[in-house]
């Protein structure tokens, strides 16, 4: 028998205090309790008569009972009570006593062990009485065991049902066919282990048990199987009520546990938030399965009033409404950010009743009850959240407490996210300002660009920029500042205005990057840039590569063939020693140049050489794509478009759908970046032949009137009369000038575009600047007259010496 837990055992209910008081009286039956830690040992008034000794010879000592029982049977004794204390076992044992005047009685002696608070066995209590009474007695012990509270059967060595009592026939059936047949072949007690569980107990003298639901009544029961010497006994205890304590218990447990998990991965993701839809989207992941909820609406305190933020669970008539109508000033969730009181709504009439000023949205929200809680910091109310079910709910006082603790975790990451986007808002700003807000048109290319920040939103240090030249050339610029910050991002924004500034002086590409190196290397040794510098001439085709520590430009053909060009693999800059060493393509007209930055093809899934391959597979991909789009049925190089005209216009849709096409090929809007990228992608254009003219000139006073003479021919070919008298009297300026103050070879070059550009190169490298001429001087007023008449001018040096070169507005044509 198992250890009894404190309470009344199955012979002390109420049912059974009558049968078993008549059996007491028939049997004398003494009681005794046993303090095993003290040793005490207390007799009831009827032992001294069962034993019929003097009631004043126990002197409440275990010792003197020891003394009474008889020395042969001592040892047996011990061991069943050392056993009984050691398993929690029933405690059984016959045994004689001997009296003090010598003589002899047989005495049955049953005990259970009966454990403290602190689960230990405290005391065994049982009872005693002599076994050579009458039958008439022991039969008033049976009728009492025949009908006690438990069910029971008795079982012989052969598994045999020799004996079930009332309770037992009740559940199992009549004694008729029960007595004889083997116990795990009723059909109501043959449940899997039974078998098993009755030899083990029979073998190891040790009781066992276990639990089934009987048919009869559906309750559950424990079956005890008790080892006698002559067979089992089988107790059957009704345990439903006790499972389902156990049930719940566990349940709460569970349900506990699952809270404290939710509760630690919402602290998870909040923390991870960035912004405030990152914010919304964990509290409705995180938040509502608690509660069963199935709508959630977090608002922040802006300028004075309440604005949603996200939402989750609402239909769009509602949405719409409340963006429409905005929330009300009475509304419940006003009151509690004005009081910072939770509302607790538990339906739809207490929301009628006691919130009438609501109008139309509650019904419009499709939901029946609410909670609306204050988002607070620091004792400052930063927002609030409702979160609602589909059905009438009341919460518990403990749901809304957890509900309270919730609200603040969410408050305290609204409040993070709401610095984040502010801070980020002004960091793609100040990101924005520093890179080209638009490309410009030009004759010679046609571009598009995007640029992508890092996943986590920090501040950058990639660029990109077109920048135009004279002669309609123009700089293709892509570079990276490597690292990220505020910092990175000022240095980027001081090296694009230097590329413009050295571009704009007209800087052979060599020469421009030791300029930037030198730049790069006074930032601190920590700082380096890698850059990639295209300069592109129309007139000649030609494109000059420069490049500094930077992933090398995909060209590709018109006919399709695409190759990464050889560019000369300098060090990044500040790193670098120069000379710088250029690399030059002719390119045919119509074709494609992509620029890009190691962000854009290097990733943490894969290495840069693997992007860059990727990179020719998108490409590939994405210009049959775009062309599909244009419904271009061939390959091959486009008329060439002037600036303004829908065949560019067309043109530039092309490249922006090429531009999406690689960004979602190599970074997919739902791929974690770490790195911020940027693409240019530009499509090449050559100057026709017949907008082109160049003489040689004599190295004499003559040339100035032979210049004269081939500008007024060529004007008259190009139908731009209108400019002949001008454009005559800037290149006579410019040749006389050469004649005067430099050397020879002198050139003079025509070119039509978007302007009239003429342009007088010579071999020496001496710069012409304009001086201020006195009233008394004859000369020096030659470049005065040169600027008044062009629209820009300048000057670039070249192999064999310089180039002054003017641009004058082409005439609008006549309609």
């Amino acid at each position: 028998m198992a250890t009894h837990k404190p309470g009344p055992s199955s012979a002390e209910r109420p049912n059974d205090a009558h049968s078993l008081q008549q059996a007491l009286d028939a049997v004398r039956v003494g009681a005794w309790s046993w303090d095993i830690r003290t040793g005490d040992l207390i007799w009831d008034k009827e032992m001294p008569q069962v034993l019929d000794i003097a009631p004043d010879f126990f002197d409440g000592r275990i010792e003197t009972w020891r003394n009474l029982i008889h020395p042969e049977d001592l040892p047996v004794v011990l061991a069943q009570a050392e056993h009984a204390l050691r398993e929690g076992a029933e405690y059984n044992v016959k045994h004689r006593v001997r009296r003090p005047d010598g003589t002899v009685v047989w005495v049955a002696v049953r005990g259970r062990i009966v454990v403290g608070e602190d689960g230990a066995p405290a005391r065994m209590v049982g009872r005693l009485w002599e076994t050579n009474e009458s039958l008439v007695a022991l039969d008033s012990v049976g009728r009492a065991l025949r009908h006690m509270s438990d069910g029971f059967l008795a079982v012989d060595t052969a598994w045999r049902v020799l004996y079930v009592n009332v309770l037992a026939e009740r559940l199992l059936g009549p004694s008729r066919e029960l007595v004889g047949r083997t116990l795990w072949d009723i059909r109501e007690v043959n449940t899997p282990g039974l078998e098993s569980a009755c030899r083990r107990a029979v073998a190891d003298r040790r009781p066992t048990g276990l639990d089934l639901r009987l048919p009869v009544d559906g309750r559950w029961y424990h079956l005890r199987l008790i080892p006698v010497p002559d067979g089992l006994t089988v107790y059957l205890t009704d345990v439903t009520e006790r499972r389902r304590a156990e049930e719940q218990r566990l349940a709460a447990e569970h349900a506990a546990a699952e809270r404290a998990a939710r509760i630690g991965e919402l602290t998870a993701a909040l923390a991870e938030a960035l912004t405030a839809e990152d914010v919304v989207a964990a509290a409705a992941e995180r938040v509502l399965p608690l509660f069963g909820a199935t709508g959630l609406i977090v608002q922040a305190r802006q300028s004075g009033r309440v604005q949603p933020v996200g939402s989750v669970g609402y239909p769009r008539a509602f949405l719409d409404e409340l963006a429409k109508g905005g929330i009300p000033a009475a509304s419940p969730i006003e009151l509690a950010l004005h009081d910072g009181i939770p509302r607790f709504i538990d339906s739809m009439e207490e929301m009628k009743a006691d919130y009438p000023e609501m109008g139309v949205l509650p019904g419009l929200s499709g939901k029946q009850a609410w909670a609306f809680l204050p988002l607070v910091v620091s004792g400052r109310a930063v927002g609030g959240c409702v979160v609602s079910f589909d059905r009438p709910r009341h919460l518990t006082g403990e749901e809304r407490t957890l509900l309270v603790a919730l609200s603040g975790l969410v408050a305290q990451a609204l409040e993070r996210a709401r610095q984040y986007d502010a801070e980020h808002g002004r960091a793609q700003a100040l990101q924005r300002g520093l890179l080209p807000r638009a490309l410009p048109a030009l004759p010679a290319v046609t571009a598009a660009a995007r640029y992508l920040p890092a996943s986590e939103g920090t501040l950058g240090g990639d660029w990109y920029d077109v920048i135009p030249l004279s002669a309609d050339r123009v700089a293709l610029v892509i570079g990276d500042v490597m690292g990220h910050g505020l910092h990175e991002a000022a240095t980027m924004g001081r090296l694009r205005t230097a590329v413009h500034t050295l571009a704009g002086l007209e800087l052979p590409p060599d020469e421009l990057f030791s300029h930037l190196n030198d730049l790069v290397s006074e930032l601190g040794d920590d700082f380096y840039a890698t850059c990639l510098y295209a300069l592109y001439d129309p007139a000649s085709g030609v494109c000059t590569f420069a490049g500094a520590g930077h992933p090398p430009p995909a060209v590709v053909h018109p006919d399709g063939t695409l190759h990464f060009a050889d560019v000369a693999a300098n060090p990044p800059l500040g790193a670098a020693t120069p000379p710088f060493e250029t690399t030059e393509l002719k390119l045919p007209e119509g074709s494609l140049l992509v620029l890009y930055t190691d962000g854009f093809v290097e990733s943490a899934r894969r290495d840069i050489d693997s992007g860059i391959e990727q990179l020719a597979k998108a490409l590939t991909v994405g210009l049959d794509g775009a062309r599909g789009a244009d419904r271009s049925p061939v390959r091959e190089a486009p008329p060439r478009p002037r600036p303004g005209t829908p065949h560019r216009h067309s043109e530039a849709g092309h490249l922006e759908r090429l531009c999406e096409s690689l960004v979602s090929a190599l970074l997919p809007a739902q791929e974690e970046t770490s790195d911020d990228a940027a693409l240019l992608i530009a499509r090449t254009h050559i100057l026709p032949a017949d907008d082109m003219a160049s003489w040689p000139l004599p190295e004499d006073p003559a040339a100035a009137g032979v210049a004269r003479g081939h500008v007024r021919h060529q004007l008259g070919q190009w139908q731009l009369d209108d400019l002949v008298a001008t454009t005559e009297l800037i290149a006579s300026e410019l040749v006389g000038n050469v004649v005067r103050h430099a050397k020879g070879p002198v050139r003079l070059r025509l070119l039509r575009s978007r302007t009239l550009i003429c342009e007088v190169s010579d071999g020496s490298l001496t710069t012409p600047r304009i001086r201020r001429a006195l009233d008394t001087d004859e000369g020096g007023r030659g470049l005065q007259l040169v600027a008044a008449l062009s629209h820009r001018w300048g000057t670039r040096y070249t192999s064999e010496g310089k180039c002054i070169w003017t641009e004058q507005p082409l005439p609008e044509p006549v309609r």
